[in-house]
């Protein structure tokens, strides 16, 4: 089963922030080639280092990704409809398994961010079904395509930059950062700004890798939503405390709401597999 990636990208919706007027002009008439030197013009002015510059080294543009970007259209299933093709049987089974397998891991998280395991469980599914469709194209490719199209440069300018710190940063290799083409990263598909801002380092490896470490991933994720307003020991259903901080998530009320459905059945079953049998 496709992920939900795919609805993220084609709203616009996940991680959405408002960004800053940037100084690259978008198309200049010198074409993609003088649109990078721009970016690595202000990229070094704003004290990224050459290891991060060093991303931009031979970047083309993605006419595919200008493509898909081209080719959005409006979502038009209903909850019922949405909800029952993404809650499989086989991604509850699977969300089941990795609640047991990650028990001691979402408990640390919990009690550091307030946010239950079955919610971490829950987007980890849905974005990249466990981290097994994280995509494969190149995120830096990807955002400095968009950033150099007209239509939402200053969102993928801020991204294309937060892009080249996390790889300045230490945290990932240009080659490590492979994704969906409006840039997502990892195992719940973070946007580099996201990435950037809200990514930590939970296996305590000196690195915050939300390609390879689970752990990372899910305390990441905990900390985005925290960040977004999540209230320690509320729920999350429409109408509840934490359900805006569950739609900062997708501004899209049907997979806001598929969220915290898969959530709310994670947290029963594995409640009921939990209990001592007679």
């Amino acid at each position: 089963m496709r992920p939900v990636h795919a609805l993220s990208a084609a709203l616009f919706t996940t991680f959405v922030f408002t960004a800053p007027a940037l100084a690259a002009t978008c198309n200049p008439p010198g074409g993609f080639n003088a649109f990078i030197a721009e970016i690595r013009k202000e990229a070094a002015a704003k004290g990224i280092s050459q290891r991060g510059l060093s991303a931009l080294n031979g970047i083309e543009l993605d006419p595919g990704v200008l493509a898909a970007d081209r080719r959005q259209g409006v979502f038009k299933q209903t909850f019922e409809q949405f909800s029952g093709r993404m809650i499989s049987r086989d991604r509850m089974t699977k969300g089941l398994r990795h609640m047991q397998t990650y028990d001691a891991v979402l408990r640390k998280i919990e009690q550091r961010f307030g946010v239950p395991g079955a919610m971490l469980i829950a987007i980890w599914g849905l974005e990249t079904d466990y981290g097994t469709n994280t995509g494969k194209l190149e995120v830096i490719r990807s955002v400095a395509t968009l950033a150099f199209d007209c239509r939402r440069t200053d969102m993928f300018q801020a991204q294309l930059l937060d892009a080249l710190r996390i790889v300045d940063k230490g945290d990932l290799r240009p080659a490590d950062m492979r994704g969906h083409w409006a840039g997502e990263i990892g195992q719940t598909q973070f946007l580099p700004s996201s990435y950037f801002k809200f990514a930590i380092d939970f296996d305590g490896d000196g690195r915050r890798d939300l390609i390879r470490s689970v752990p990372d991933v899910l305390a990441s994720t905990a900390n985005y939503l925290q960040g977004h307003g999540w209230q320690r020991g509320q729920r999350w259903n429409e109408g509840d405390p934490n359900f805006d901080a569950v739609r900062s998530w997708n501004k899209a009320l049907v997979y806001a709401k598929t969220i915290a459905a898969f959530a709310e059945r994670l947290e029963a079953n594995n409640a009921q597999a939990s209990q001592p049998r007679r």
